[in-house]
């Protein structure tokens, strides 16, 4: 099955794959780089192909192998499984986004978050408002007055 495009859901395999392209993007690292730093920590390398087929949802990951991508990406496991999509597509059923973030974060309902899972979820959180289209717009329009304003007029600055 196809991810989010077919309105079924993203596969968690494609959740994955868009974080490692984006924290490798994040990161200035080349497919080939991530393939390489990925050889200090498992058996070989992986090559530009197998970085861009994991980055597009195309293969299954072992526990080595994301382990492997954390401490290449300089980041945390569960970081790697964050999705942006409404509903998470498992092999026998469709959960949603809350209900899959709840099971990366924590082993049940009386389990209290750590700090650092609290951060995760909390920055994920603020990087979708901040990703929205409205905030952007609002923003650039906030640049686009400041230029047409231009410097305040001397009287009006505080001293």
């Amino acid at each position: 099955m196809l991810g989010d495009e077919t309105g079924a859901g993203m596969r968690v395999e494609e959740a994955i794959g868009k974080q490692i392209a984006r924290l490798r993007e994040a990161r200035q690292m080349s497919l080939t780089e991530l393939g390489e730093a990925l050889g200090q920590y498992l058996e070989r390398p992986w090559s530009r192909q197998a970085v861009h087929q994991a980055e597009r949802g195309r293969r299954a990951f072992t526990a080595a192998e994301l382990t492997a991508l954390a401490l290449a990406l300089d980041t945390s496991i569960p970081a790697l499984f964050l999705a942006e999509a409404e509903h998470v597509q498992l092999p026998s059923k469709i959960i949603s986004s809350e209900e899959y973030r709840g099971a990366l974060l924590h082993g049940g309902q009386d389990a209290p978050l750590d700090g650092v899972e609290e951060l995760i979820v909390a920055l994920h959180d603020i990087g979708e408002v901040l990703s929205r289209p409205t905030l952007a717009r609002l923003a650039k329009i906030g640049r686009v007055a400041e230029q047409v304003a231009g410097p305040a007029p001397e009287g009006s600055k505080p001293g």
